[in-house]
């Protein structure tokens, strides 16, 4: 009995061995913990592409506000060359047309010596005048040109930005949607309790003060709303579009951008932090939340989350600052 039940039992590791009994665990789903993993990676590389669609958009807001100073500057140019032009113009037909010559003769037939030194002053007065002109000319050329060259420079400067904004918004597109792909594969309670984890429960009231007590109002009130790459209001957000419109509601305008938002005010101690201070994450930063006092943020978390109350130090935190 013994001896069959050897000989069972090694017959099945050998079938499993070469196939012919199917594995369970090579076909098993991913267990949750591994898909939280990979989704909070390809939510964080997704986020981390918007930021940079964030601060591109704001290069390239910059970058067309040069093209259209110059572009003034070149038409002001352009007009003073016309003008330029036309002196010169003007001089040289005077001077084909005879009146340089006939000073000349003037001046060598006139008898009176006062004359004679007047004329020649006029003369001598009117070759300076064309020689000035032609210089001016030359010049106003010359800046013309300098003019052109920043204008072109400045627009091959924004077509290249807006082939970055294109890489960035299909890598925001990607990850998300392999992010939701994973998420897909899981049940609906399993999918619930994954993307509910970190949430804490809402305070009923933030000690805010001043301008700040306005910023956290509407951060707060915003809580259960959805998340957007790109997203400023009224009803989705992304992260550093949460933060501009709340500071917004104070009268303190932010870029739509946290790395450059975290510049938008003096920089504050961990220690020291006030309801309406805005919390900085990663490195390089790529999301932004609110302090509202008792370790928590208020902050548009990823896609899954949306706008929720999380642990202040649920993520890597990189410095704060005191906006307003």
């Amino acid at each position: 009995m013994r001896k069959r039940l050897i000989t069972a039992l090694t017959g099945l590791a050998l079938a499993t061995t070469i196939g012919l009994v199917p594995s369970t665990t090579a076909y098993a789903d991913p267990d949750i913990d591994t898909v939280q993993a990979r989704v909070d990676r390809l939510y964080h590389e997704a986020e981390q592409a918007s930021e940079r669609y964030n601060d591109a958009k704001i290069e390239l807001e910059a970058l067309q506000g040069d093209v259209a100073s110059l572009r003034a500057d070149q038409r002001r140019q352009d007009a003073a060359l016309d003008s330029v032009r036309e002196q010169v113009a003007d001089a040289m037909v005077s001077q084909y047309q005879g009146q340089g010559i006939s000073a000349v003769g003037e001046i060598f037939v006139s008898d009176d010596p006062g004359a004679f030194l007047s004329q020649l002053t006029t003369m001598s007065s009117y070759e300076d005048r064309q020689d000035a002109l032609l210089a001016d000319y030359t010049d106003e050329v010359e800046a013309l040109d300098i003019r052109e060259t920043a204008t072109s420079r400045r627009l091959a400067q924004v077509t290249a930005l807006k082939d970055r904004l294109a890489d960035e918004k299909a890598t925001v597109d990607k990850k998300h949607e392999e992010a939701e792909g994973l998420l897909g594969r899981l049940k609906d309670e399993e999918r619930e309790q994954m993307l509910s984890r970190g949430s804490k429960t809402v305070p009923s009231d933030v000690p805010a003060s001043g301008r700040a007590a306005a910023a956290v109002a509407y951060a707060m009130a915003q809580v259960g709303d959805s998340y957007v790459y790109g997203a400023a209001g009224p009803s989705a957000f992304d992260c550093s579009g949460l933060t501009m419109m709340a500071w917004a509601q104070a009268g303190v305008a932010l870029p739509h951008s946290s790395s450059a938002q975290y510049s938008s005010g003096p920089r504050v101690s961990l220690s020291a932090l006030q309801p309406g201070d805005l919390v900085f994450y990663y490195s390089p930063i790529s999301h932004v939340g609110m302090y509202i006092g008792n370790g928590l943020i208020v902050h548009a978390a990823n896609p899954g989350a949306g706008v929720k109350v999380s642990d202040m130090n649920e993520m890597p935190v990189v410095g704060a600052v005191r906006p307003g």
